[in-house]
């Protein structure tokens, strides 16, 4: 063919064409650039939160060097930041402790915020919350802004965080108890004693055969990797949107909320039976289950591979071996 268009003219250029017909290229639109958000929030509050858990620390290695068990929890709600201000020094004394415990939560946290990055799922940084008394911490939370599109994601993001920060507390648990303190009676001098989860009465049997496991002074790394333990239990209940929430989601979506719902009032049951806390947050976990239920997916049909189904077994026995009934001889 030549450029004759048949009438006489010549072959319309295409630029032409495209000015005629601007629906024949339908060219998608670039996307929107990444939302910066400040970084200065979640770094306050980790510099807060390390500067509690160091003077937290402290008053745990200043009990353990005098083979006692009193506890920041046995003192005043404002012992920990008056030690900040009054002895900044002693501070130092608190880096086996709050390095294990940081190091606890942030491997727990990196776990959700990488696997969160590896399916293309906005999320924030962690956010590290400081507590003026006893750990010096309530923990650490990431936020994640968008839709969890499949069960493999789901499964994935909320399996990481336990499994790493359970890597990082068992061996650091051990070497903790290993180095502990055998001190009968050292607790009898301390308003508040701790429980003894089933990890850890295996690492005490282990280190130290036929002593009571109330008998140790526990190490501050050992009691850092304590409160490793009970987070991971705590998140790892299965129910609501926690980290055992998701898990059971992605593998039943529909037995979920009745699954929540069950787990929920056994807590309570154990609460009024042995440590009143549970009853708490039975509670909670309960309105949260009947109020908030756990957001659908995208694809809810998508299969669990065997290997993510073994995963979930193991999250199970993560979790028996970190619960313990009486977290601590407090009630609440």
């Amino acid at each position: 063919m030549g450029n004759s268009t048949g009438n006489g003219d010549g072959r319309l250029p295409l630029e032409v064409l495209d000015r005629r017909f601007p629906e024949v290229i339908d060219v998608p639109p670039p996307p929107p650039p990444p939302l910066r958000r400040p970084v200065w929030p979640a770094l306050t509050l980790f510099i807060l939160t390390l500067g509690m858990t160091l003077a937290a620390g402290a008053m745990f290695a200043m009990s353990y060097a005098s083979d006692s068990a009193r506890s920041p929890g046995d003192e005043s709600l404002f012992t920990l930041p008056l030690l900040m201000i009054q002895h900044p020094s002693l501070l130092l004394l608190g880096v086996p402790f709050a390095s294990t415990l940081l190091g606890f939560l942030m491997a727990h946290e990196m776990g959700h915020y990488l696997a969160c990055k590896y399916y293309g799922i906005d999320c924030s940084y962690p956010f590290f919350l400081p507590s003026p008394f006893l750990f010096g911490t309530f923990g650490a939370v990431i936020k994640i802004r968008a839709p969890i599109t499949t069960r493999r994601a789901l499964f994935d993001i909320g399996i990481a965080g336990p499994i790493l920060g359970f890597i990082v507390a068992g061996p650091l648990l051990a070497y903790g108890i290993a180095i502990s303190k055998v001190v009968p009676g050292a607790q009898d001098d301390s308003g508040l004693s701790f429980g003894v989860p089933p990890l850890m009465q295996f690492f005490a049997a282990l280190f130290h055969p036929g002593v009571d496991p109330y008998s140790l002074l526990l190490h501050p790394v050992a009691r850092a990797a304590w409160f490793g333990l009970l987070a991971t239990a705590l998140n790892l209940l299965p129910v609501w949107q926690l980290d055992g929430g998701h898990i059971v989601y992605s593998l039943t979506p529909e037995r979920h909320q009745r699954i929540s719902l069950a787990v929920s009032l056994l807590l309570v049951c154990l609460g009024v039976l042995s440590w009143y806390g549970w009853a708490f947050w039975g509670i909670v976990l309960l309105v949260l289950s009947l109020r908030l239920r756990h957001p659908p997916l995208y694809d809810r049909w998508q299969p669990l591979d065997p290997s993510r189904r073994v995963l979930a077994v193991l999250a199970l026995v993560m979790l028996l071996l970190c619960f313990t009934l009486m977290p601590t001889n407090n009630p609440w």
